[in-house]
């Protein structure tokens, strides 16, 4: 039998535990008439499962056929793919035709004798939402990875122009923190601000355990002690379940190693890479310590308390420190202490 877990990010794996709430709150703001929202960004770190959640709510979406999914690559022109996946899908390209759509200015389709010839790619796409908002379809627009480049600049601008003529157009991206951050600082695109955003927090434990029990046919006690090791980390979820299927008469204690390495190289060491020199001693602070007393860790990088809030929210909104205990600060990743302690 194939392993049910996987290494591989970008993809939804064979086994996944479920983020109902998010997934409903998306689905039905989206499907509200009039609907309460047009966009979502969803944020986390790497491997919290940002992909997986965006997956999940494309899958629900489609199952409606008014609703057409296109998903862009956000390092190629985003205003152009859109047009040419619009165009083409089965689904609208009758429709275009029949409406004599000519995108062959920008090597989309065949030139269209009669046609309505288009030079301004926005003005294309705005008649193509509007010929599909008259069939009462939907677009959504996913975005996965993004980065604050020009094209996405671009897109989002346009966005904006094709929501206050009320077409019928939805945007669902995800992406690292400061990518976001950076993106939504840009002066032109603070309504990025007003977007709602779905931070990814750590899986329900219940749910891993039952997973754990279900395909390991193990006890409850084995399951919880295998579900507490991955800390709610969708990552670490997979990885714990891809060793423990591929040594299964090993314990989890001798299985550990091989998980905390797996961590590391596909992860953590890319983490850490990204973080600066003043993020790095604040981690190292904590000296191996799963929690400590944020008073205790000012006082030994001598950081002021003003400093150290902003680095503190940093490393929070990144998903790397849980805040949510007064007074103190913990590693919200499972065995990132260990690492973090081989990299003095």
């Amino acid at each position: 039998m194939t392993n049910p877990f996987t290494l591989s990010f970008g993809k939804q794996p064979l086994t996944y535990i479920s983020r109902l709430e998010q997934t409903n709150e998306v689905v039905e703001n989206f499907s509200s008439e009039p609907a309460n929202c047009m966009m979502y960004m969803i944020t986390g770190v790497r491997g919290a499962g940002k992909t997986v959640l965006m997956t999940s709510i494309a899958k629900e979406l489609a199952e409606d056929k008014k609703w057409i999914v296109v998903e862009l690559n956000p390092e190629l022109d985003l205003l152009e793919q859109l047009a040419a996946k619009l165009y083409n899908l089965p689904e609208s390209h009758v429709l275009f035709t029949k409406a004599k759509i000519d995108l062959s200015f920008f090597g989309i389709g065949l030139s269209v004798e009669g046609g309505q010839q288009f030079t301004s790619i926005d003005t294309a796409i705005e008649t193509m939402l509007s010929l599909l908002k008259k069939e009462g379809k939907k677009v959504l627009v996913l975005l996965d990875e993004v980065t604050n480049n020009k094209s996405l600049r671009i897109l989002a601008h346009s966005f904006q122009i094709y929501i206050r003529k009320e077409l019928d157009i939805f945007i669902l991206m995800a992406g690292l923190y400061e990518n976001i951050y950076q993106l939504q600082n840009e002066k032109s695109l603070t309504f990025l601000y007003r977007a709602p955003k779905i931070h990814m927090l750590p899986l329900n434990t219940g749910a891993i355990i039952d997973s754990y029990k279900s395909i390991f046919d193990i006890d409850q006690k084995s399951a919880k002690e295998m579900a507490d090791e991955t800390k709610g980390y969708a990552f670490a979820y997979q990885v714990l379940g891809y060793v423990k299927w591929r040594n299964p008469e090993k314990t989890l204690k001798q299985i550990l190693p091989e998980y905390e390495q797996y961590l590391e190289e596909y992860v953590y060491q890319k983490i850490w890479s990204e973080l600066s020199d003043t993020d790095r001693n604040v981690l190292f602070a904590l000296e191996g310590k799963e929690e400590i007393k944020i008073k205790e860790l000012r006082d030994k990088i001598n950081m002021s308390s003003s400093l150290f809030s902003t680095y503190r929210d940093r490393l929070d909104k990144k998903g790397l420190i849980d805040t949510s205990k007064y007074g103190f600060i913990g590693l919200l990743l499972p065995r990132f202490s260990n690492f973090v302690e081989k990299q003095r």
